[in-house]
């Protein structure tokens, strides 16, 4: 995309940069894992001249409104923003910074996009102060707004860090009064206190998230969403299922990140998370069970050792790495799971992948920001 500089000459904008997450935790800290899922989009404007910044980061943000420079300020003061974008699939994460400007999405604007999902977020830092029918609605650091990008509406924004989450609105179908109701609103309460717990813990672990991990991670936003905005009648039924919800998930994170432990067991799982014996068990009966799904993991973790042109440890080794006594026990194990021996999928290049795993054409389709906002939820 190019625009004009001052002096007439074509100026190139910076585009949205796929790239690899960047190494993870130190060896001592992780388990082997599956392959992170999430390639995330990355966009600066800190490497154009302080003239063109503003002009770049207009572009980046067009398909959600239009942006303004304060009053005092110039295009030649520079704008040094940038902004990264994570696609979970039904849901896009996205990390942004950026100096004080004002913006509008106007009617015009809604007629000529697609583009309806709600928009969630949290700021880092700064103050923003948006109208939506001539309710002015504050925001700050700690605080949750929620607000549907298929209504008109106008605001300010100091300098500031904010983390937003963009969900389709068909993720909502049965929620949607509920949610129109609500928009241009804080979340608050309890509720709203553990949506930004997990939301943050979330962001903390983009880049070593898994295929598998995604869609249930957009659930759980979704189900926390909805307990924030739920009637005081519901609560009680809203904080049972968060609660199941939040732990189901603290524990497979426990599984993921303990798989070449030895004494990865129920019990030390009970430990780590603080529950009993039988809740535990009754969380993982939809799995198979505890040991079931312990098993389940190592096994597919270990399939993509095998699978990996790069990995040359022996079978025996791999093996071990992930938790399994004898090489005997992992070959009955592995060909039990799989349908063949562990020394036949080291020779295959078909790897099993989660049923919502994201291709690589699938990325390929919606390269861009606009693209990704575009197909989300479809």
């Amino acid at each position: 995309m190019d625009t004009k500089r001052q002096d007439g000459v074509p100026a190139r904008l910076p585009r949205d940069r796929r790239r690899w997450p960047r190494d993870g935790q130190p060896n001592d800290e992780a388990a082997p894992s599956l392959a992170p899922a999430l390639e995330p989009l990355s966009f600066s404007t800190f490497e154009l001249a302080p003239e063109h910044q503003f002009a770049a980061w207009q572009a980046q943000i067009a398909p959600l409104v239009e942006a303004r420079l304060p009053d005092d300020k110039s295009l030649s003061d520079g704008f040094r923003a940038d902004h990264t974008t994570w696609n979970l699939g039904g849901m896009l994460i996205v990390q942004q910074r950026a100096p004080a400007h004002s913006y509008i999405r106007s009617p015009a604007k809604l007629r000529s996009s697609s583009i309806d999902h709600w928009y969630i977020v949290l700021p880092r830092s700064g103050q923003s102060w948006t109208e939506v029918d001539r309710r002015v609605v504050e925001n700050q650091p700690g605080k949750l707004e929620i607000r549907s990008l298929g209504y008109p509406f106008r605001g300010r924004v100091t300098d500031s860090e904010s983390l937003c989450l963009y969900l389709p609105r068909d993720l909502f179908s049965d929620a949607a009064s509920t949610l129109d109701a609500k928009n241009n609103s804080i979340l608050s309460g309890n509720f709203a206190n553990l949506l930004i717990n997990y939301v943050s813990s979330i962001e903390a672990g983009l880049r070593s998230l898994t295929a598998e991990d995604l869609p249930r991670i957009v659930h759980a936003t979704r189900s926390m969403i909805i307990a924030c905005l739920a009637h005081p009648a519901e609560h009680a039924a809203a904080a049972d299922q968060l609660a199941s919800v939040a732990l189901m998930e603290r524990a497979r994170r426990y599984v993921q990140n303990n798989l070449d432990t030895p004494h990865l067991t129920p019990d030390s799982m009970c430990r780590a998370l603080g529950v009993s014996r039988s809740r535990l068990y009754q969380l993982f009966e939809p799995s198979g069970g505890v040991l079931h799904y312990i098993q389940s993991r190592r096994l597919l973790g270990a399939h993509v050792a095998l699978s990996d042109p790069a990995d040359s440890r022996r079978i025996v080794d791999i093996a071990e790495a992930f938790g399994f006594s004898s090489a005997a026990n992992f070959s009955r194990a592995f060909s039990k799971e799989f349908g063949y021996s562990p020394r036949e999928g080291r020779a295959t290049v078909v790897l099993p992948r989660p049923a919502h795993s994201v291709s690589l054409a699938e990325r390929e389709k919606a390269s861009s920001f606009e693209g990704w906002l575009k197909a989300l939820g479809s």
